[in-house]
């Protein structure tokens, strides 16, 4: 087997393919290639084709990259441009805030919970200030629920989602383990799982759902 890959590599070479060529279309591992070649002079027309190719695939990723970087230099145009319509975010815009991501991600069952999951740090981090400057929730009735991974490092993210909410490790639930079996892209996007914030307040939880049925009233009408 090792005879044929090798005078296949050696065939290639001869018509004036370089190495690179030669291990990317036969699949062969460089070191290979590179040693059944060494004795084969390439004459100085297939030295000059490489060249040329060389440097005109050089040219091309440099375009390429030129191309690039102008694309990323006017989109992020747009986006500075479109930033400066905010200045600043009040408790009433807050308020709102706050309802709208309830209304798409929050509990709606009436079990006397307040409760958001989000695997999203921002997210839940806007939905603190929510229910901490507009709520008025007093820091000793959050709790946290933690959904992960069986592989993951779980005093770490017990401790990551602590720090992003501000909630002491001592007021979470009991981490729910997931068993590994997600496809590792999907584990690998949520390295710390997803996180509920939950508020055990029916007063609360009833209070948001009347600011939700107003704020669709007045989308609607």
């Amino acid at each position: 087997m090792k005879l044929l890959e090798k005078e296949k590599a050696r065939v290639l070479r001869k018509k004036g393919h370089s190495i690179n060529q030669i291990v990317k279309e036969m699949k062969f591992s460089k070191a290979s290639v590179s040693l059944w070649v060494r004795d084969i002079v390439l004459t100085k027309q297939q030295k000059k084709m490489l060249s040329e190719r060389g440097r005109s695939t050089e040219s091309v990723e440099k375009r390429r990259i030129n191309r690039l970087f102008n694309e990323n230099a006017r989109r992020q145009k747009i986006i500075d441009e479109a930033k400066k319509d905010f200045y600043d975010i009040s408790l009433e815009q807050l308020k709102l805030i706050g309802v709208i991501l309830y209304l798409g991600e929050g509990a709606k069952t009436p079990r006397g919970m307040a409760r958001l999951s989000n695997s999203d740090p921002l997210i839940i981090k806007i939905m603190m200030r929510f229910f901490r400057e507009i709520c008025d929730v007093p820091e000793h009735k959050f709790r946290g629920h933690i959904h992960t991974f069986a592989h993951v490092d779980i005093n770490k993210t017990e401790m990551y989602w602590s720090k992003i909410t501000g909630i002491p490790r001592g007021q979470f639930f009991k981490t729910y383990i997931k068993p590994s079996s997600a496809s590792l892209q999907k584990r690998n996007t949520l390295p710390f799982g997803t996180f509920d914030v939950c508020i055990c307040d029916t007063k609360l939880f009833l209070t948001i759902k009347g600011w939700i049925e107003k704020v669709k009233e007045l989308i609607i009408r």
